[in-house]
């Protein structure tokens, strides 16, 4: 008797994609990327693991449920993941004062 299964269950893996939650942190995004082409490459591997990559790490406190990395030594970007919709949401970037 043959096994039967859904090829999409172990063929396919759908990377996650990358939206911005508003103007300003994309606009804020784009000049960061303008100035290091690196860290759309580090976005890239964010998509591909958005729970590991990059030094990627849940937060707590305040920010409880959201998840920040590492884009540049002293750049960072916080963003939620949607697990169902394959999403990662970015709601700041900069440095650790974002944090604040």
């Amino acid at each position: 008797m043959a096994i039967k299964y859904k090829k999409e269950s172990y063929l396919s893996f759908r990377m996650y994609e990358i939206f911005t939650a508003n103007s300003k942190t994309e606009k804020l995004l784009r000049g960061y990327i303008l100035m290091n082409p690196k860290i759309k490459e580090k976005l890239d591997k964010l998509k591909q693991n958005p729970k590991k990559e990059i030094g990627a790490h849940p937060l707590h406190g305040k920010f409880k449920g959201k998840f920040a990395c590492w884009l540049e030594s002293n750049l960072r970007a916080i963003y939620t993941i949607n697990e169902k919709t394959k999403l990662i949401i970015i709601e700041a970037v900069g440095t650790h004062k974002i944090y604040q």
